[in-house]
């Protein structure tokens, strides 16, 4: 434990990193090798909370763009994570890991409800802890579920695990050279628009100052490396410096 930065963490995980080359549904084979990656951070005595998106089984933005209420998408999008969890927590009990699954919108036969006193038990004794359904309400992502289940917690960091490696100033897909930003505020984040965390959640965690770790969640020991407090991805906090060509100034903030 020594060599560890983090001993408790919060890691978000979009429900795509369970899905096959389609990008959409459940893979066996790729719940088994997050399950892996999730067992290796657990060996080092990390106590290890997990929130899973569901945009791998459903987007609500689809539902709604075809008419359907928004509260009623995300009631499904909140099912989809259960969906998500319960698969992810086979796999890691298959490699012995003790996993609970827990879930805002009460389902008995399936996971306990969620219990913040009830998780941070699970958590001093070792066990993997998957929450699922959201923060239980419509309106808010699981971006800010995991947020707000990192504080309730009291987690030491919020990571995001995703398919890309870190933040950067402009997306590097349409512009290559586009800057990696590893050390930002929270306030340049918000400024920048972060399509990788949404805006709550980056309030949030500002207002609590809980620090943010975004990551590739497939790059060679991304997650060992966090947890150690190597460098890696993007860290989000508010000790940032402003960075070059200040987000700060006036004009550029505008612009953005």
């Amino acid at each position: 434990m020594a060599s560890l930065k983090y001993q408790r963490i919060l890691l978000k995980v979009g429900g795509e990193a369970l899905a096959g080359p389609s990008g959409y549904g459940i893979e066996a084979r790729r719940a088994q090798e997050l399950a892996g990656k999730i067992q290796e951070v657990k060996q080092l005595g990390v106590q290890l909370a997990i929130v899973l998106g569901a945009g791998n089984i459903w987007r609500g933005v689809d539902g709604i763009a075809q008419g359907m209420d928004r509260a009623t998408a995300d009631q499904m999008g909140m099912l989809a994570t259960v969906m998500n969890a319960l698969a992810l927590q086979d796999a890691l009990e298959r490699g012995g890991v003790t996993t609970r699954v827990q879930t805002a919108i009460e389902m008995r036969a399936l996971a306990e409800p969620y219990i913040r006193l009830r998780a941070i038990r699970h958590l001093e004794k070792g066990r993997v802890v998957i929450i699922g359904a959201g923060t239980g309400n419509p309106y808010f992502t699981t971006d800010t579920a995991a947020a707000l289940r990192a504080m309730e917690i009291h987690a030491q960091v919020l990571i995001k695990a995703t398919k890309v490696d870190a933040v950067y100033e402009e997306d590097p897909l349409v512009n290559p050279r586009a800057r990696k930003l590893e050390h930002i505020s929270y306030i340049d984040a918000l400024n920048l628009g972060v399509k990788i965390l949404d805006a709550t959640a980056i309030s949030l965690c500002m207002d609590h100052q809980l620090p943010i770790l975004v990551l590739g969640l497939w790059e060679p020991n991304s997650l060992l490396l966090a947890v150690r407090g190597e460098k890696i991805g993007t860290r989000i906090d508010e000790s940032a410096p402003a960075p070059v060509g200040s987000l700060q100034d006036p004009l550029r903030r505008g612009a953005l």
